[in-house]
């Protein structure tokens, strides 16, 4: 069987048609077990693309098949301090389910990293669930790996707060 034809490209947050897709891909890795198995508020989903637009330093890539939206990578320009250059945190990777193993997790990040250069960042940066075997796969592929300054210390871990 052929594969059909991805197109992916940088959304445009003020498109409707890029807004609705941010909302409904969100939604679907939300609703998944990989993103917490319960779905973002209708008030998120209307709402998103129009408080990312608020921010510069964010960016999302979408893909496309036959027109419709079954891929969302979103990410936020950071800086690295060490280097003295933006770096691009990758906060969101999501293809729907039924369109995974066809490569277009891979074929957004090569736009974000195609991005990230015209942007003259010196870094991508990720999170990964332990469990996430497919996905830590698929990244290895490209480059990433853990992070670590120095091995006497460990590999960075990322935490957080809920506020």
């Amino acid at each position: 069987m052929e594969s059909p034809e991805v197109l992916v490209l940088q959304a445009s947050y003020t498109n409707p048609v890029h807004a609705e897709a941010i909302g409904f891909v969100l939604n679907e890795y939300a609703m998944d077990a990989m993103g917490g198995g319960v779905p973002i508020s209708a008030d998120t989903r209307e709402q998103l693309a129009i408080e990312l637009a608020k921010r510069s330093h964010a960016f999302s890539v979408l893909a496309f098949i036959a027109g419709e939206p079954v891929g969302l990578v979103n990410c936020f320009e950071g800086f690295s301090t060490f280097a003295c250059r933006p770096l691009v945190n990758i906060h969101d990777v999501v293809v729907i389910s039924a369109f995974r193993g066809l490569g277009i997790s891979q074929k957004m990040l090569a736009k974000v990293e195609e991005i990230a250069r015209q942007r003259g960042c010196c870094k991508l940066t990720l999170e990964v669930l332990e469990g996430n075997e497919v996905a830590q796969g698929a990244y290895r592929k490209l480059g990433f790996d853990n992070y670590q300054l120095d091995p006497a210390m460990g590999r960075a871990m990322f935490w957080q707060k809920a506020l």
